[in-house]
């Protein structure tokens, strides 16, 4: 509550409006990102990884091109140490292959062998269709709106995740 207190500025109907759909915003956010935790450490599960190693292993697809350990920690929030390990996971279940860069040979690039597309067709078909069912419901006016917010609240959560990163941990009192 303390966070939307802050935001509503004063108690102007405006504040109180803008307060109110922070808050069902924040909560709907909240749900819908617990949602895709779940399912996405059921995806990693069914592909025998982590869900960070899953995560991760996504975050190399969606480079569409080899990417260094360096990168993925910076793409992931994760210590390069972290990442080292969850490469080597992943090359281990046969997801990615670590390759020498062709212009700098003393580089280590990580690219995805494409082995996890065969185990994981199948698991994201509901949410295709889903998605499908739920994009033909928006007009081209309401679907820019809901890609510019999601596009927004990805870099803030980007932003917020390297921010975290920077704090030290916290010790058990």
């Amino acid at each position: 509550m303390t966070e939307v207190g802050l935001v509503a500025g004063g108690g102007s109907t405006e504040g109180t409006r803008t307060a109110e759909a922070v808050r069902r915003v924040s909560e709907l956010g909240r749900s819908m990102g617990s949602a895709t935790v779940m399912f996405h450490t059921q995806v990693a599960e069914r592909l025998g990884v982590s869900p960070t190693d899953h995560k991760c292993l996504d975050l190399v697809v969606q480079a569409r091109v080899p990417i260094t350990a360096g990168r993925l920690a910076e793409l992931s929030g994760l210590s390069t140490g972290a990442v080292t390990g969850v490469v080597d996971r992943l090359e281990r279940a046969g997801f990615v292959r670590r390759v020498r860069d062709p212009q700098d040979r003393r580089k280590v690039l990580v690219e995805p062998t494409g082995t996890h597309v065969r185990i994981a067709t199948g698991l994201f078909d509901g949410v295709r269709r889903g998605v499908a069912e739920l994009v033909a419901q928006y007009d081209e006016r309401q679907l820019a709106a809901v890609e510019g917010f999601l596009e927004t609240m990805t870099e803030v959560l980007r932003r917020e995740t390297a921010r975290l990163g920077e704090l030290p941990p916290a010790t058990r009192r």
